[in-house]
């Protein structure tokens, strides 16, 4: 039985993928972001390992309501693809329950071995998230570089591979025109890029920091305003990319 380690789950979450979602949250993330609001998912062997059976269990206990609701299941983190294996035979056993699988990664894929197509041949949709297209920006933000994303990025577009792209936009980090341009230029030649979410920067994690005893260092930043958040999305849609938040 292929087994993986799970931080949590939401049964009926509405903002990660079409529809209403079972949401596995997988433990274990390589990025060290500094709004992080799962701070707790980081660490690799945390979390409650369980098998693809008994989640499937209760995924299908919810399936009327997924079904219903135009949804599906949803696996996030900490990062999915660090649990590549656990993931492919869980949207495996997903799609031969008729149920939409959606990837939520920040893309950060080491090697590209088998396993990797495989999770994605079961993958309805993929739901990346890019930090930052600055690197130096990227590294200052999240502790590592951003070059294996955009990779991940540029891999999906030459699978065309449903993909949504997840854009933090963070006072100070993600809020300048300049980069959310140069995002915009690098995902409009990609037909396989459905939308853009933009995602104003919230402090709901900070309390997790607190309980690691860490000092949340984005304490005094403040969420951006309805005009910034316009500002940002006019940047996508006068290049026809459709953006929304």
């Amino acid at each position: 039985m292929t087994k993986g380690r799970i931080h949590s789950i939401e049964s009926f979450g509405t903002v990660d993928g079409p529809g209403i979602r079972f949401i596995a949250f997988l433990q274990g993330c390589l990025m060290r972001c500094q709004y992080c609001h799962n701070r707790d998912t980081w660490d690799l062997d945390g979390g409650k390992e369980v098998t693809v059976e008994e989640l499937m269990t209760q995924i299908l206990s919810y399936k009327p309501f997924l079904v219903a609701g135009n949804g599906g299941v949803t696996a996030s983190g900490g990062e999915a693809i660090l649990q590549a294996e656990f993931v492919h035979a869980l949207f495996k056993a997903c799609k031969q329950n008729d149920i939409h699988t959606c990837l939520d990664t920040n893309g950060f894929v080491r090697k590209y071995e088998p396993i990797i197509d495989e999770l994605l041949d079961q993958t309805d949709l993929v739901m990346l998230d890019i930090k930052q297209m600055n690197d130096d920006t990227h590294i200052d933000l999240t502790k590592v570089s951003n070059q294996r994303t955009l990779q991940f990025a540029e891999y999906l577009a030459k699978r065309n591979q449903a993909t949504w792209i997840r854009y933090v936009v963070v006072p100070g980090f993600t809020d300048d025109i300049a980069s959310a341009i140069k995002l915009a230029e690098f995902i409009k030649p990609m037909t396989n890029v459905e939308k853009v979410e933009l995602l104003p920067y919230h402090q709901l994690g900070e309390h997790k920091w607190a309980s690691f005893g860490e000092q949340y260092s984005l304490k005094d930043v403040k969420p951006p305003s309805k005009e910034v958040m316009e500002t940002i999305k006019a940047v996508f849609t006068e290049r026809d990319i459709n953006a929304v938040y």
